[in-house]
């Protein structure tokens, strides 16, 4: 575990040395760790699903509260997904700055090592302390890869990025934990949770809300501004803060904390608990009506990643077994599916430097790699098979059709035909018409390191349908049931 933080953190110390001046050393540096982090995360595997936890204390920072460091079902998720789409993303990354010709390079690679790491720290997060230093460090690194470019608009949109997170963490989380801590005695994850018998009724009700609204990364309305602010950051950022790092350490916490910290059965028969995934399941259909009115393409994506982050928060909140597996897979197929968008997104501006809807008129033709890969991640949102969004929101689905909820019943059957309403025109104008002026339309696809990387992602997506056992295996684990159930 330690081995997981650190390797990061060596990378980005190799990645300064080589600088600017040795692009491919950088480079080769960043592959040979992401490739590194892979095996380390991966090996926990056979360990954690024969139901073993391993746990690590590195120092105590106050009496009964240590940084520490325990592996269990839900974080292994979370760590295998992100390792993994680390390496993907950084051979996006390369093809894309060396194409653009964008500046900073060894700063971006940096920071994007720390990010890693950071990451790391939340997945393998023993207790809420733990947690809630990384998370803040992960926010840090990531401010100079959103103001990447450096203009004065961006600056002022990387500062929105701040400071709705600082804020939230600071003034909600934070004494979210210490409130946790002055009530349960402890901040420690546990099966079934820590609150029980300490806390109840309309106070149960607003700690919930501290997590949930404290916790700004999973983008749950009225805190979710800071997500369409990042977009003026270079697409493979975009890609770490919508699919492989930020929002994914949003709804991992948040999924976390109702399982150990409230858990299930606490939780069961709260009207905050409704209210909460009442407010995650407008997040979910408003999100999705916003993205239905945009014109230019990134930010349509930003608005359909908050819907589909509230996806994983109303799963946790339906406070169903099924549903919390559900939850889980909802984040490794969101992770696959929406970098695919991204990516896809990222090799059409490459390739052509179009931005808007109404450009992509026929680009299929000219993209056809690259359209095949918007087309089954766009797919994956909706819920269609063959993709794993269509997995993962069958057991969402199942969960709140067995806990009878009605709320978010509704919400996953507005939210997919909200996200049919505004993929499926792309889809079509991309495939089926004819541009505005063919004649000048000379380009073809990315480079080849773009186009790699976004037909992986892309086939990760379809994989995902048709084999999920560890990732269900692991779930299933983390809820108390079996995988057949």
């Amino acid at each position: 575990m330690i081995a997981a933080v650190v390797l990061p953190l060596m990378a980005a110390l190799g990645i300064a040395a080589a600088g600017q001046r040795s692009p491919n050393i950088r480079e080769a540096v960043t592959l040979f760790a992401a490739a590194c982090l892979i095996a380390v995360v991966w090996v926990f595997l056979p360990e954690i699903m024969n139901g073993q936890s391993p746990r690590l204390q590195l120092a105590e920072m106050v009496p009964g509260i240590a940084l520490a460091f325990r592996l269990e079902p839900l974080g292994l998720i979370f760590a295998m997904l992100a390792s993994l789409l680390w390496l993907i993303n950084s051979i996006y990354s390369i093809g894309y700055m060396r194409a653009n010709r964008e500046p900073r390079q060894t700063q971006f690679y940096i920071s994007f090592a720390i990010a890693l790491s950071a990451t790391m720290g939340i997945a393998f997060a023993d207790n809420l302390l733990t947690l809630f230093l990384f998370y803040e460090i992960l926010t840090l690194s990531t401010y100079p890869l959103v103001s990447h470019k450096g203009d004065k608009n961006t600056i002022a949109s990387a500062r929105v990025y701040l400071g709705i997170l600082l804020f939230t963490s600071i003034g909600l989380f934070l004494p979210a934990i210490i409130w946790t801590y002055q009530t349960a005695g402890t901040i420690t994850f546990a099966e079934n949770g820590v609150l029980a018998g300490h806390l109840s009724g309309v106070e149960l009700g607003i700690l919930l809300g501290l997590f949930v609204l404290g916790i700004g990364k999973a983008a749950v309305m009225p805190v979710h501004r800071w997500l369409p602010a990042a977009m003026v950051a270079p697409t493979p950022v975009s890609a770490l803060l919508h699919a492989v790092a930020v929002v994914k350490a949003g709804v991992f916490s948040i999924t976390k904390i109702v399982v150990y910290i409230f858990g299930l059965d606490q939780l069961a028969n709260n009207d905050a608990a409704t209210f909460f995934l009442s407010l995650a399941a407008f997040t979910i259909v408003v999100g999705s009506i916003i993205a239905l009115r945009q014109t230019n393409l990134k930010r349509l994506l930003a608005y359909s990643t908050i819907a589909q982050l509230s996806y994983i928060v109303m799963a946790a909140l339906i406070l169903h077994p099924i549903a919390g597996v559900g939850a889980a897979l909802h984040m490794v197929a969101h992770g696959f599916g929406k970098i695919s968008l991204f990516f896809a997104a990222g090799a059409i501006y490459t390739a052509s430097k179009k931005t808007e809807l109404h450009q992509l008129k026929g680009i299929g033709r000219r993209m056809p790699w690259t359209m095949t890969a918007f087309t089954i991640g766009a797919l994956s949102m909706i819920g269609l098979p063959p993709t794993g969004g269509f997995v993962s929101k069958w057991y969402v689905l199942g969960g709140a059709l067995a806990a009878e909820n009605l709320v978010a019943v509704t919400a996953i059957i507005l939210s997919t035909l909200l996200n049919a309403a505004y993929f499926l025109p792309i889809l079509h104008a991309a495939w089926l018409q004819e541009a505005d002026a063919p004649e000048t339309e000379n380009h073809g696809e990315a480079p080849l390191p773009i186009v790699l990387a976004t037909v992986t992602t892309a086939a990760l997506t379809i994989a995902f349908f048709f084999y999920q056992g560890p990732v269900l295996d692991l779930a299933s684990q983390m809820m108390g049931i079996s995988a057949s159930e």
